[in-house]
């Protein structure tokens, strides 16, 4: 049971909830569009978070990146528009009525699930403009959804000046069906990535943006990553998505992805409980996965 357990609470999906919430909401802009055109509604979903529960709400910045954005887009307002995400975070943060922590998000400067897409000399101008727009506001760094070490360790080395704690996350190969062991998305073994990340500076792993069926093998493996390192304060957190599983794709803008039917927030719960049994200390959700999900799993505790 969860109810004997410490661990923290992320929020969920952003986009998901802001298309819910009746945003402005349109590819391939995503979840930016709402910071651009209609930054009240990047607040709503924020509260609704913490209303449910979460005690680490994430910034609206996953999406403000040349790709999304476009080049001049990006290079003109990128850095003002981060601000703006980590201002509305901190805002709705400062104003709970227990602690909530703001988590800058950095998400993948080229694609997501792509590791072969990421070229490592392009990325620290771009992860320069997010840092500078949200360091005034977040108190830890996110990077996540990366998919290989190289692209980690790279928003990690533009986030460490800041002195403010660093989590990476990353997306693993999910494929239907899949056994074996656990991989990022690049084929590396997690626990050598782990190995690595740590050793980099890292002050807790996680993995997100991957079907829940995966992340089980993943944490046992960082699991003993973590112990056999030598940090055992070190977080190890989860934060699934509920899509259905899908392959890397040369059109990631074709269209908005499915969700599974089965990860409502009784079924979303459940695996919680198994994450934590595999010694999980963060949980939350990713795409798809809302504030009835957080509001679930901030129940389970009391």
């Amino acid at each position: 049971m969860t109810s004997n357990r410490t661990f923290t609470i992320l929020d969920g999906g952003m986009g998901r909830l802001l298309e819910r919430l009746g945003a402005p909401f349109r590819l391939p802009e995503w979840s930016a569009l709402s910071l651009i055109e209609a930054p009240d509604y990047v607040r709503q979903a924020h509260q609704a978070y913490v209303d449910a529960g979460s005690e680490i709400i994430t910034t609206n910045s996953y999406g403000l990146v040349p790709h999304m954005l476009g080049d001049e887009r990006f290079w003109q307002r990128g850095r003002e528009l981060a601000d703006r995400a980590g201002r509305i975070a901190r805002a709705v943060a400062d104003a709970a009525p227990r602690q909530v922590i703001v988590a800058g998000s950095l998400p993948p400067i080229f694609e997501s699930y792509r590791p072969d897409k990421f070229i490592e000399e392009q990325a620290p101008p771009v992860l320069a403009e997010l840092v500078a727009g949200l360091a005034p506001h977040v108190d830890i760094w996110l990077v996540e959804t990366q998919s290989s070490t190289a692209e980690a360790l790279t928003a990690l080395a533009a986030a460490k000046p800041t002195g403010k704690p660093i989590y990476i996350s990353y997306t693993l190969r999910d494929e239907r069906g899949r056994t074996g062991p656990a991989e990022l998305r690049s084929w590396e073994p997690v626990g050598a990535a782990a190995t690595k990340t740590l050793a980099a500076g890292a002050g807790s792993i996680l993995f997100n943006c991957s079907q829940p069926e995966v992340m089980s093998a993943a944490i046992r493996a960082a699991r003993e990553a973590i112990d056999a390192f030598g940090k055992p304060g070190v977080g190890l957190g989860v934060y699934a998505n509920a899509f259905e599983p899908e392959p890397p794709s040369d059109e990631p803008y074709a269209g908005i992805s499915q969700l599974r039917a089965d990860l409502d927030p009784p079924n979303y719960l459940k695996w919680i409980n198994r994450w934590l049994e595999d010694g999980a200390t963060i949980v939350g959700g990713c795409c798809g996965i809302g504030p009835e999900h957080i509001a679930a799993i901030a129940d389970s505790r009391r």
